[in-house]
């Protein structure tokens, strides 16, 4: 099992997402940032063992970015799903659009390519660019 310390979310970092959200002359008590410290942690350990259950369902082994939306959905918390859901649709999109403008300056670089080819100088077809995935430990 995981030490406590090394599960949570660092204060440091959940003190900044708090502080964005207040007035500048507010203060936080280290107490409000502990409780919040578990609070995020558990939510992210509770939507995420639900995700984890579906793929193991499912024999796979990567929890992807639609698993966490349909998690959040099963869990009863649809309005968030529903903001997940555009967030990770935004975040495909533009990873698009940026490998598309990658392979449009390789292309302009290199003269030799042919550019109906959708090969990569490995000769490999290009990976299609998902969503940041969490390994599940088997």
């Amino acid at each position: 099992m995981v030490d406590e310390p090394d599960r949570l979310l660092p204060i440091a970092n959940v003190g900044r997402i708090m502080k964005q959200i207040l007035p500048p002359s507010a203060k936080i008590s280290k107490e409000a940032k502990q409780t919040m410290q578990d609070c995020a942690t558990e939510f992210i350990s509770f939507v995420t063992g639900e995700a984890s259950d579906k793929c193991h369902k499912e024999n796979r082994k990567t929890v992807n970015g639609d698993d966490i939306c349909w998690a959040l959905g099963a869990l009863g918390l649809d309005n968030y799903a529903e903001a997940i859901v555009r967030y990770l649709h935004k975040y495909r999109e533009a990873e698009r659009e940026k490998a598309s403008s990658r392979n449009k300056a390789t292309c302009r670089s290199s003269p030799e390519k042919d550019e109906k080819s959708s090969e990569d100088k490995s000769g490999q077809p290009p990976q299609q660019t998902e969503a940041p995935t969490a390994r599940l430990a088997s």
